[in-house]
């Protein structure tokens, strides 16, 4: 019969190699950027680490050191059972700690700043626009400026700032190109901004980082970094072989609920103004949580503008009114209040 205690000497050695050896393939995105704003993220991740280790590794080194010098078995430990307070080590313990939450309050909220999603980045190069709209379940991409659009794919010029403008048709999502930094949500009705930058050309995942449906698992895609000229070859196939993006296209592709992953597709014009469009469908009454889809809420948005024009006007009007009866009725009373004392003086005078 074999011991219990002969597996476990074998299985523990097997089980560290396999984990070591998936770790050895493992390629984290996070801690392998290709941005600026990735970068950044990185440097102030591990130094928010190293700060916290700081801490971490002495208590945890200490602790073993302790249970193994005081065991039950060493005689010859010093044994103080009244021993209860030392200025010295409380001046370590409260210093050491508060120095490095003191250090990390300061970088916090100096990267909190520096890396603000909504900040612009600086450059010499013109940002390129593009307007990110998540729908059930895939990414459409507008190019304003370059009257473009594509489905499940990006492409953009290396070393250019790129300005996303992100909304949703349906549900909220997250963007996220982990290897470019920073995640931002897209919701229905509102428009979110996300500033990011590639350093070196390559092919970048991208995803949506929450959970939105059945298909939530195929809504990915790929960030293409490429050369000026390569951009430019790449908007010219867009503009030759890509359908036409109207709101009635939009409309059809948002209605395809795809469970897989959606093909890239490519649209060579797009209506204009359709990106805004899309934000103000979920505006207003009834239609602020995205459960309107059939494109009403565009078509009304004139009246709806002159009714609140009128509502705002007739608001304006009526406030006038009291303010004037307001202000008469006080005249009055200070008239009245004049006679009387005009009437008492007299009084006093006949007096």
């Amino acid at each position: 019969m074999i011991p219990l205690k002969s597996p476990g000497r074998w299985l523990r050695p097997a089980l560290l190699s396999v984990f070591a050896a998936l770790l050895t393939g493992c390629d984290a995105a996070i801690l392998n950027p290709k941005g600026q704003i990735g970068h950044d993220e990185k440097t102030l991740l591990i130094t928010a680490t190293v700060l916290m280790l700081l801490v971490v590794i002495p208590v945890i080194v200490m602790t073993l050191v302790f249970a193994w010098k005081y065991r039950a078995s060493n005689t010859k430990a010093r044994y103080e059972p009244d021993w209860a307070h030392s200025t010295a080590i409380e001046v370590v313990m409260w210093s050491i700690p508060c120095m490095i939450i003191l250090v990390l309050a300061v970088l916090t909220w100096r990267s909190s700043h520096a890396l603000d999603p909504y900040r612009p980045l600086d450059s010499d190069k013109k940002p390129v626009v593009i307007e990110a709209v998540s729908l059930d379940w895939k990414w459409l991409f507008i190019y304003p400026e370059e009257k473009v659009a594509v489905v499940n794919e990006l492409t953009f010029p290396v070393d250019t700032p790129l300005n996303f403008r992100i909304t949703s048709d349906t549900v909220m999502n997250a963007f996220f190109i982990p290897r470019l930094g920073s995640m931002i949500y897209s919701m229905a009705g509102m428009q979110t901004k996300l500033h990011l930058i590639a350093d070196e050309t390559g092919r970048f995942e991208g995803m949506s980082s929450n959970y939105s449906g059945h298909g939530f698992n195929k809504m990915h895609f790929t960030a293409h970094s490429v050369t000026e000229p390569e951009y430019r070859q790449w908007l010219d196939t867009l503009r030759g072989d890509g359908k036409a993006l109207d709101l009635a296209a939009f409309d059809a592709l948002g209605a395809e609920k795809n469970h897989d992953w959606y093909p890239v597709t490519y649209y060579g014009s797009v209506e204009d103004g359709l990106f805004g469009t899309v934000i103000r469908r979920h505006v207003g009454d009834n239609r602020h949580l995205g459960m309107k889809h059939d494109g009403h809420g565009a078509a009304h948005e004139g009246h709806d503008g002159h009714a609140a024009e009128a509502t705002a006007s007739t608001a304006e009007d009526a406030a006038g009114e009291h303010a004037a009866e307001a202000h008469a009725e006080h005249a009055a009373d200070e008239h009245v209040a004049e006679e009387h004392a005009a009437h008492a003086g007299h009084g006093m005078a006949g007096e």
